[in-house]
């Protein structure tokens, strides 16, 4: 019987599969952690060693208050200045008090503490390079974002975080980064638990106003329910420790709050990768493989890249099997398309 079934399932792959790659962008067509149209030109510059395009741009996010693509940015070009970072030292030696290039560089340095195996000791050392830059922040809760993930790495207990934190909403009350700082601390893995998680992303999903990320929220606190622990084996996301249903409940705001930009959009590619995560492991064949489809050509590091994978090659290895399990479920003289519903937690 096993082996009729997968041969049922083989003659239903060879037939659905191809059909159910229509609208999918093509594999060499898809694009890892693309720069949208205002951040290439500063990353083209770096490259030729000229940080000016990219203090320009940081400095205009700080001047309109545009925290979200700021926060952005100044992680993209510390990513950059990790590899390449003759145009960051070249910024500092001509602006040795620019705020922009010393928060690049805090945020590279705070990257570079997080890989050593004395993390927490490296991270301490970086308190005086840290302070000055929230001191200074004014209204902008970048700097704030970049204390809070310093201090879950420096073991911060939970009165200093929530300072922190308090300081972090006193500049943005609903800004992305700070609340996925906020999420990251209360999880599992850090200083909090699965229920803590959630019961901060749904609270903070449900204040946010329509259309902003941290509707989202939900979302990454089901993924980091679905992360082994350390020490841990495999995750069991339907175990008793993390709630099936609430993360099923946090991949359907999820698709709601997808199904409001554009397909294709650049903006959302990081939350449409992480829903299309979530889905695939919940076994919600159809949904994930109509969030592929959203995604377009963008595909991200995150959530693709954890646990040292190559993260290209894993969201076009994930697409593909998303592709062959529906079409494997599909009846063999069905329509092969995306059909709206679940397919219920690992494809029953």
């Amino acid at each position: 019987m096993s082996f009729l079934r997968a041969l049922v399932g083989a003659v239903r792959s060879a037939r659905h599969a191809p059909r159910l790659a229509v609208g999918l962008t093509p594999d060499d067509d898809v694009l890892l952690d693309a720069p949208d149209d205002r951040l290439a030109p500063a990353l083209v510059a770096a490259a030729v060693g000229d940080p000016e395009p990219a203090a320009k741009l940081l400095a205009t996010t700080r001047d309109a208050g545009d925290w979200e693509d700021r926060d952005r940015y100044v992680g993209r070009l510390a990513t950059f200045a990790y590899s390449r970072g003759e145009w960051l030292d070249r910024w500092n030696e001509v602006a040795p008090r620019d705020p922009d290039a010393l928060l690049v560089s805090a945020q590279l340095a705070v990257r570079r503490a997080w890989e050593s195996p004395a993390r927490a000791e490296r991270l301490r050392e970086l308190d005086p390079l840290l302070r000055p830059l929230t001191e200074e922040a004014g209204r902008d809760p970048v700097p704030w974002r970049l204390a809070l993930d310093h201090a879950r790495g420096a073991h911060a207990g939970h009165a200093v975080f929530e300072r922190l934190w308090e300081q972090a909403l006193l500049r943005s009350p609903h800004h992305y980064g700070c609340h996925v700082a906020a999420l990251k601390y209360l999880s599992a893995q850090w200083y909090g638990s699965h229920r803590a998680a959630f019961d901060f992303a749904e609270q903070a999903a449900d204040d946010a106003a329509p259309g902003s990320l941290v509707r989202a929220l939900p979302v990454r606190a089901a993924y980091e329910g679905l992360r082994p622990l350390p020490g841990a084996g495999r995750a069991a996301p339907a175990g008793p420790a993390v709630d099936g249903e609430r993360i099923d409940r946090a991949a359907d705001r999820g698709l709601v709050l997808s199904a409001e930009f554009a397909v294709g959009d650049p903006w959302p590619a990081e939350v449409r990768n992480l829903l299309a995560y979530v889905l695939v492991e919940r076994g919600r064949w159809a949904e994930a493989l109509a969030e592929f489809g959203r995604t377009g050509p963008y595909a991200t590091s995150f959530p693709w890249a954890v646990g040292g994978h190559d993260p290209l090659r894993r969201f076009l290895a994930t697409r593909d099997r998303t592709r062959a399990e529906l079409a494997r479920r599909t009846p063999l003289w069905g329509p092969a398309r995306a059909i709206p519903g679940r397919s219920g937690p690992r494809g029953h």
